[in-house]
């Protein structure tokens, strides 16, 4: 699968919350590491995430294509997301995904990368003060 057939597979399968279409583009046992959720096992993620999400839509920015320093290749996927929670309320955010794959083609770590600055407000609003993740220097729930 090219980059940009990647990047259109898990934007279709997250605008659909097709739990099954989106853990299909993952190695078993990868792991997710989100501003909001924290580092997490895939299988665990996306049903956190569809749980919390009321509508979604994904509008593909870019796609690239490059390489860790050992080699590995690594897919980065630049969207915007409208992310509405179960109450409807917006919790909107332009994001980079960096996608670390196995030779298979299959994502073995998601690292997400954005601003939370009016993500986790919201987030936290709609599900209780604490309860997204922070490192463990900061305060909020722990992973």
């Amino acid at each position: 699968m090219t980059p940009i057939e990647l990047a259109g597979t898990y934007r279709d399968a997250l605008t659909r919350a097709d739990l099954q279409g989106v853990l299909a583009l993952f190695s078993p046992g990868a792991t997710v590491h989100s501003p909001l959720y924290g580092p997490i096992p895939a299988t665990e993620f996306y049903p956190e995430l569809f749980a919390d999400t009321s509508r979604a839509k994904f509008h593909l920015l870019g796609v690239a294509e490059g390489a860790k320093p050992d080699g590995g290749r690594i897919v980065t996927v630049w969207f915007q997301f409208d992310w509405r929670l179960p109450s409807g309320q917006p919790a909107d955010f332009e994001c980079v995904d960096v996608l670390e794959l196995a030779d298979d083609g299959k994502i073995t770590t998601l690292h997400i990368i954005y601003d939370t600055v009016t993500a986790r407000p919201a987030f936290e609003a709609e599900k209780g003060e604490g309860s997204s993740w922070r490192p463990a220097s900061s305060t909020g729930r722990a992973r």
